[in-house]
């Protein structure tokens, strides 16, 4: 079982900068990718970025391109979420993801991800 642990949210004021990290502890863990996701209040969860985890490759969502920015290092077995230029509504529930199971190239749908983390709340105020 892999267990992801996530940190770095908190409450800040639009326009602030925060950074995202997301490790596990399992000495053997690989995986065809791992994501952040975020789900706010009364609304889906949605894919915010993923990167691939062997390979080269990754993904940024369209509502947050030019703000956040994945980045992974292996050697640490994490990966990193720096959101700069933060708006009120990136406010939400951010969780980490790993796809583990696959082959997948850059999985986008919440359902290709079989390990979360148990989230942590970023809101941002104006």
């Amino acid at each position: 079982q892999v267990q992801l642990v996530e940190s770095g949210g908190g409450l800040v004021q639009a326009g602030d900068s925060l950074r995202l990290s997301c490790s596990t502890s399992e000495p053997t863990f690989s995986a065809y990718a791992m994501g952040w996701f975020r789900q706010a209040p009364g609304k889906e969860r949605e894919i915010v970025a993923a990167v691939r985890w062997n390979r080269v490759g990754s993904f940024t969502g369209d509502s947050v391109k030019g703000r956040f920015t994945i980045s992974k290092d292996q050697a640490k077995k994490a990966i990193y979420l720096q959101m700069n230029d933060l708006k009120p509504e990136d406010t939400a529930v951010y969780y980490c993801a790993a796809a583990t199971r696959g082959p997948w190239n850059t999985p986008l749908s919440a359902f290709k991800y079989n390990y979360w983390g148990q989230g942590t709340q970023v809101t941002v105020s104006l």
